[in-house]
């Protein structure tokens, strides 16, 4: 039986950070993840796409962000149980739980946060003939190396961030990139859309709107596409197409633990702590719903932080958690160094 102080279920940007905010209250955390290394999708599915949206980094590419997480938690050692999935949790007499894994491994803790993003996922897949064909022969859904495309022609299909941000970057790496979108607006950031905007009045882009492809010509490769835009229909000369339509959550067998779903998220109270129906059971980060919800990952953070507070105070129920500065105590203040941190204090100001 592994015990800890919170159990996170997901080691994706939102369980890594929630390591960080555990730490300096002095708790400690485990963490259960399906893939094989911590980072989630950032790992796994788009570790060289660039975020914007973090704080003091203009751009940052996601397997780098889940870098710089890791080591900001190196102090709190934290520990894993990877390449395994949560399927079950049990309550205990003494108001803990134990959660065990599909390969038996149980864990025990009196604090849980399921921070598991957007569950297991599937690539949202367009209707077209000898697209699982063209798998892997120049159909791609998720792009792992962006090298693979550098002064290829490439076709993107999609009107989200993701369309946008690897239309972008690709370009940036001296891809040859058409992007294809079925309506004229797009979903996506509006710095992203400018962006591509003036990429294709510099020539550097082709940009098709309102289009959609239609068929997928080739032999043993990808060859081309045939798209249909205003009526008409033409032949696109490519060597990979990727369809970036999203993808299809699942929570898994987290669903059935009696928790409130909505919509294939869990239901937590954003009033105070990120709680859901279950005392003890927090959801934090792109798994859970709420009024004026935004799933990204900086509020993932900022859900942590407020989770491991009310976390604190449901372990050691008469203890009084004073909020300290990270900026006055550092990190290895919260050990109990006081007395060096004060030290550095004074050095600052002489």
């Amino acid at each position: 039986m592994i015990k800890t102080d919170i159990l996170i279920i997901g080691a994706g940007p939102t369980g890594l950070f929630t390591v960080f905010e555990a730490g300096l209250l002095k708790l400690k955390c485990h963490l259960i993840d399906s893939l094989p290394m911590p980072g989630g999708q950032c790992s796994e599915i788009y570790p060289k796409k660039p975020i914007y949206d973090i704080p003091s980094h203009p751009e940052i590419l996601a397997g780098d962000l889940i870098k710089k997480l890791e080591k900001q938690i190196e102090p709190f050692q934290p520990k894993y149980t990877l390449g395994e999935s949560a399927v079950s949790i049990e309550k205990t007499k003494d108001d803990h739980f134990i959660v065990t894994t599909d390969l038996g491994t149980r864990h025990m803790a009196p604090v849980v946060a399921i921070a598991g993003g957007l569950g297991s996922f599937e690539p949202r897949k367009p209707p077209l003939d000898r697209l699982t064909h063209f798998e892997d022969k120049g159909v791609n859904y998720i792009i792992k190396n962006p090298e693979l495309y550098k002064n290829k022609k490439i076709v993107i299909a999609g009107g989200g961030d993701s369309a946008l941000d690897w239309t972008i970057f690709l370009e940036g790496i001296g891809a040859f990139v058409t992007l294809i979108h079925r309506r004229i607006e797009f979903r996506g950031a509006l710095d992203s859309v400018d962006k591509v905007q003036k990429l294709k009045n510099k020539g550097r882009i082709q940009l098709i709107t309102p289009a959609e492809v239609i068929s997928l010509k080739g032999e043993d490769k990808l060859s081309s596409i045939v798209i249909e835009h205003d009526g008409n229909q033409f032949s696109i000369e490519c060597s990979y197409f990727i369809p970036l339509f999203g993808l299809t959550p699942k929570l898994g067998p987290i669903a059935n633990w009696g928790l409130e779903i909505d919509k294939n998220a869990i239901k937590v109270d954003n009033t105070l702590d990120y709680q859901t129906n279950i005392p003890g059971i927090y959801a934090i980060g792109d798994v859970n719903t709420y009024p004026g919800k935004l799933k990204l990952i900086l509020c993932g953070f900022h859900e942590a932080t407020l989770m491991c507070q009310s976390a604190f105070k449901r372990i050691y129920p008469d203890k009084r958690n004073v909020l300290k500065y990270t900026t006055v105590s550092g990190v290895n203040g919260f050990d109990g160094s006081k007395k060096e941190a004060a030290k550095s204090i004074i050095k600052s100001i002489d």
